[in-house]
């Protein structure tokens, strides 16, 4: 079995995924970002979702794995948690904008 070797990643390398040269409007920006933000906020809600239907099969005593509640649980929690958080640094990000003197 070959093993291959791990290339060297460099600061300036291009990445794909970045394309400075598109120029978008401040319309699309703003759907862009809404439309993000949706999709995030319906996979949350999904992960809920889930996590609360295992738990209710669990409790009417349906075959289901303890362990596959408790991940769906935590994976719930987490995507929570991370979402707390991200909403707190887009605050403090709005209020120290609002702060700035022009």
């Amino acid at each position: 079995m070959a093993i291959e070797s791990i290339q060297g990643v460099s600061p300036f390398m291009k990445t794909n995924a970045i394309d400075n040269s598109k120029k978008v409007s401040p319309s699309e920006a703003q759907e862009n970002f809404a439309s993000t933000l949706k999709n995030s906020i319906n996979e949350l809600n999904k992960l809920e979702t889930e996590s609360t239907q295992m738990t209710d099969k669990m409790i009417r005593g349906e075959d289901v794995d303890l362990h596959q509640v408790l991940i769906a649980s935590q994976k719930a929690n987490v995507s929570m948690q991370f979402a707390m958080e991200v909403r707190n640094k887009v605050v403090e990000a709005y209020q120290e904008i609002m702060r700035m003197q022009m």
